[in-house]
């Protein structure tokens, strides 16, 4: 049987989701619902119920969004790239888009071809949460709409450029050879979402590859410098030794968004 190749770009907003791999191998009894699950039931739904898949560059947490998945989709009949595109956006849920569809092959593969990701985490510093951003971007109580010690967290964000062990910043797999990952750009921004919300910044990282939870472990320990509650030696440390225990709690799924996917 002929099988034909598809490379896409996703957008996803995950709140409702239990991260992007399907749980089930059946996946209309899918428990829990999945980015992937759902996508591959409206491909089913095209294919006239043949076999069909899609395999995605990184796999997201449950309840992180993406605005640039990349993935391939392999289809058992010849379909223009413009017509499927069309086909999945029309039966797809409102939180999920394909952005983009273009003609694959066999060899590309996404999670081995990408050189680089680009993760940012949303935070809003504000003294009451924004109602338009609370599933997006994680509230930070604050009096002003400006985080205290933001040139603080800048400092800390160079310490984890270059290349580091990772192991005291993220969870074990045990299907992962080295905790070792090179980060390319860690920096804080200001978001320009005016008027609909003040206060909103971010973190921006782009690295070789990440491990699991790490940008929310690296997150997680910007937020406790910012309350005075670790140092930055701590990160240091942390960076430089392997710690079984963790320096700071991972930070909220809901403000982690996968950016862009060079590859």
């Amino acid at each position: 049987m002929s099988m034909y190749y598809f490379r896409v770009t996703i957008a996803y907003k995950g709140t409702h989701y239990f991260g992007w791999q399907a749980q089930s191998l059946d996946t209309f009894r899918e428990e829990r619902p999945t980015v992937e699950g759902t996508i591959l039931n409206v491909l089913k739904k095209i294919v006239n119920y043949q076999s069909c898949t899609i395999s995605a560059a990184s796999r997201t947490d449950s309840g992180a969004h993406a605005q640039g998945q990349q993935a391939r989709i392999t289809l058992p009949i010849p379909i223009s790239p413009e017509h499927l595109l069309l086909g999945l956006n029309s039966l797809l849920p409102d939180d999920i888009r394909v952005l983009k569809c273009t003609p694959s092959t066999k060899d590309y593969q996404p999670s081995r071809n990408s050189v680089s990701k680009e993760y940012h985490y949303y935070f809003v510093a504000s003294p009451v949460d924004n109602v338009a951003t609370s599933d997006i971007a994680l509230h930070l109580p604050s009096n002003s709409h400006e985080p205290d010690n933001l040139e603080l967290l800048r400092v800390a964000c160079q310490l984890f450029v270059g290349r580091h062990d990772f192991y005291s910043f993220s969870s074990r797999d045990k299907s992962v050879l080295t905790s070792v990952r090179e980060v390319l750009y860690c920096d804080i921004h200001q978001a320009n979402y005016m008027p609909i919300v003040d206060g909103m910044y971010y973190l921006k990282i782009v690295g070789d590859g990440f491990l699991k939870y790490m940008v929310r472990y690296v997150m997680g320990a910007l937020l406790d410098l910012a309350r005075g509650r670790i140092t930055l030696n701590d990160i240091s440390l942390y960076l430089q030794q392997h710690q079984e225990h963790k320096l700071s709690p991972r930070a909220k799924a809901k403000g982690l968004h996968l950016i862009h996917i060079e590859g």
